[in-house]
C-alpha cells in the first residue's frame, strides 16, 4: 500500500489511473470496524494480488483534509472505512464497511 500523505498525490493517482485502475482505501485508525475491514482487505489482496493493482492508503485521522479533497474530486460521500476504484481520474466504484470486497472490485477491472 502507498501512503497517501498529500493532495498532490491525487494528481499522480489520476494520471496513473489512465493506464491502470487504482484503489484508495480510507481508514480510521480509531475504529474497530475500519480495522477489521482493512485487515480483511489486506489478506484478500495478499492472497489474490489482482494484476498488481495499486492501493493508496489514507489515514483519516492524520489527513482529514485529503479525505475532504477526495470527496470533492470524485463526487462521493465520505465514509470510513471506504474503498474507491479510480479509472481515468473517475471514481467508478465505492464501498464502505462490510461491503468492501476485493472480489467485487476485481470484477470491475
Amino acid at each position: 500500500m502507498i501512503d497517501l500523505q498529500n493532495s498532490s498525490q491525487l494528481d499522480q493517482l489520476d494520471l496513473l489511473s489512465a493506464q491502470k485502475a487504482v484503489i484508495i482505501f480510507k481508514h480510521s485508525t480509531r475504529c474497530s470496524i475500519s480495522s477489521t475491514a482493512l485487515s480483511r482487505f489486506q489478506r484478500a489482496y495478499a492472497n489474490e494480488n489482482p494484476d498488481n493493482l495499486p492501493v493508496y492508503y489514507l489515514d483519516l485521522l492524520k489527513h482529514r483534509d485529503i479525505s475532504n479533497e477526495i470527496a470533492n474530486r470524485y463526487s462521493i460521500e465520505h465514509q470510513s472505512p471506504q474503498t474507491l476504484l479510480i479509472k481515468n481520474g473517475t471514481c467508478v466504484h465505492t464501498a464502505s464497511h462490510i461491503e468492501i470486497n476485493l472480489q467485487e472490485i476485481k470484477e470491475l477491472l
